[in-house]
């Protein structure tokens, strides 16, 4: 038996409000929200998604007027990024309100938050009224969700409600950037791209962001060497030649290509191999290819440039074994 798959946004409120657990759309990926305030609820968020204690939650906000509920300073800086990017998928990192319970950002001084851009995710937040913390609404370490039916084939009925608002527009997550230092740092990358920041906020520092362990925190989420991943074993490719043989592989690709040897399925996430549009068919690619009974998937990388650095940061997590 599954949860209830709804529409209906003042019921899905209701169950925030109560301490439930809600899986709701947004513009980057479908979140598991519950309310920020509510330490009882996130500690179950935790627990259905299998997440480690120590990897933060990032809370979502409706708009910018409400960063003072979560976070307890905001620098110039940050206020010019929220007014231009926000709603949008930009999440900053500040240091956070003593009312957000320590548990949502894992023992750390800072809070990630963030405007979502989805009119569901919007209404949600309003109508209860209170910031929600919400990561993927997955297993951890599993393919992110970008369709409600990705949330219920994960989850089933370990929440109380998915609110259905179709498929993700931008489909990876959240660009992550930490305002706490003398100077930007970028700890993911995500749907604004590095480029977008640096028009408004000058050079910005770009993190290393493979060192989080079970000993070593991090300080983002997003930043465990294997993540994002398939069941199905992937691996990136240099080029279509290296394909292997004697094996049911199914290839990802940014545009068409011409495999040099049969494979049992393509994955093609643009015809005019366009990033934004190869971002939006991602994830949803990966989960039909991981439900094809295949023995590897082959990708090849993208432009490491614009939403290209985000696609291939969760390819080479997802490739991590």
């Amino acid at each position: 038996m599954s949860c209830l798959l709804t529409q209906d946004v003042d019921r899905a409120a209701e169950v925030l409000r109560r301490g439930g657990l809600v899986a709701f759309p947004t513009e980057t990926v479908y979140g598991l929200g519950a309310n920020a305030y509510d330490s009882r609820a996130v500690a179950r968020i935790f627990d259905v998604k299998g997440r480690p204690r120590l990897d933060p939650i990032i809370v979502h906000v409706a708009d910018v007027s409400w960063l003072r509920r979560v976070v307890a300073e905001v620098p110039k800086l940050a206020r010019e990024l929220a007014e231009r990017f926000w709603p949008g998928p930009l999440t900053l990192v500040l240091p956070k309100k003593k009312s957000i319970p320590d548990i949502v950002t894992a023992g750390l001084k800072t809070c990630g938050v963030r405007a979502p851009d989805h009119p569901l995710a919007q209404k949600l937040l309003r109508r209860a009224d209170v910031p929600i913390a919400a990561p993927s609404a997955n297993r951890f370490g599993q393919l992110s969700p970008t369709r409600a039916e990705h949330v219920r084939a994960q989850l089933g009925d370990r929440i109380d409600l998915i609110l259905d608002g179709g498929p993700c527009r931008i489909g990876v997550e959240s660009t992550v950037l930490e305002l706490t230092g003398d100077r930007p740092c970028l700890l993911r990358p995500g749907g604004v791209t590095l480029e977008e920041l640096e028009k408004v906020a000058g050079p910005i520092e770009v993190a290393q962001t493979d060192a989080a362990g079970p000993h070593i925190p991090p300080s983002s989420p997003g930043q465990f060497p294997q993540h994002y991943a398939p069941r199905t074993p992937l691996i990136v490719l240099d080029r279509l030649e290296q394909l292997p043989a004697g094996q049911r592989v199914g290839l990802i690709t940014l545009g068409p290509v011409e495999p040099p040897r049969p494979v049992e399925a393509v994955e093609v996430l643009s015809q005019r191999s366009d990033l934004v549009e190869a971002a939006a068919n991602f994830f949803a690619a990966l989960h039909r290819l991981d439900a094809s009974d295949l023995d590897l998937i082959c990708a090849l990388p993208f432009p490491d440039q614009g939403l290209g650095r985000a696609l291939n940061d969760r390819l080479r997590r997802a490739a991590a074994r």
